[in-house]
């Protein structure tokens, strides 16, 4: 079953993204964000249900989020309010077809071998926040294992908040790895959760981003015990 449902749940996303691509070619207004709304359709389509803690706020202008599935991903574009901006690796705007979900909403793709990618990011940053457009980062840098442990954080979202002065929200994933996992595809559990944490604005020189990272990873485990008590220390 956990494999059917996982198959089923790949099939959602295709068929879903196929969909939204294929209306954003035709019509694009507001970089697609009406379009990139269908991904709310994905949880109640897969008997899948989301909890939602705090609330997303409007004033931020950078979301700092754990990865551990595309279901994370789903969520933000489906149910966050205003028209976010993700930062992905460019590699993923070349892939055939999913490239389309990248470019068309014009996401900011970094190619991050590039020595000068960093000025580059801050660069294409300022330019999305202009447009009142909040930026999306994963300070993991790439899906994390999904049970109760956190990624090292990249400097990335750092550099973003301090350079820019940034407005952060940090927002929690729990089980969105169990709910969907596409190696191997399989839907473990039916039940994940998205914390919106307290916005604030970090000082500069202080260690704000280690305590960053470890409030965070303090609120995943509260929730991802919660949720999975057999796994609880």
């Amino acid at each position: 079953m956990k494999k059917l449902r996982g198959y089923y749940a790949t099939l959602t996303i295709a068929l879903g993204l196929a969909v939204i691509v294929i209306i954003m070619f035709f019509y694009r207004p507001n970089n697609g964000r009406s379009a990139r709304r269908i991904c709310s359709a994905f949880f109640p389509a897969n008997g899948l249900k989301l909890e939602k803690f705090g609330e997303y706020d409007l004033e931020a202008t950078l979301i700092v989020v754990n990865h551990q599935s595309a279901s994370d991903i789903i969520c933000l574009e489906g149910r966050h309010p205003a028209n976010i901006c993700w930062v992905a690796k460019k590699e993923l705007g070349d892939l055939p077809f999913y490239g389309y979900a990248l470019k068309f909403p014009e996401m900011i793709l970094i190619d991050r071998e590039d020595k000068k990618g960093i000025i580059q990011l801050l660069k294409i940053a300022k330019e999305k926040l202009e447009q009142n457009r909040p930026i999306v980062i994963f300070p993991e840098g790439t899906r994390g294992p999904g049970n109760r442990s956190f990624l090292p954080f990249k400097p990335g979202a750092k550099i973003l908040a301090e350079k820019l002065k940034l407005r952060v929200q940090p927002i929690v994933f729990v089980n969105t790895r169990r709910i969907y996992d596409s190696n191997p595809i399989q839907v473990q559990k039916s039940v994940a959760r998205v914390v919106c944490m307290e916005s604030f604005t970090p000082e500069i020189g202080s260690d704000w981003y280690e305590k960053l990272r470890e409030d965070m990873f303090a609120v995943y485990c509260k929730h991802y015990d919660e949720l999975n008590p057999e796994d609880a220390p």
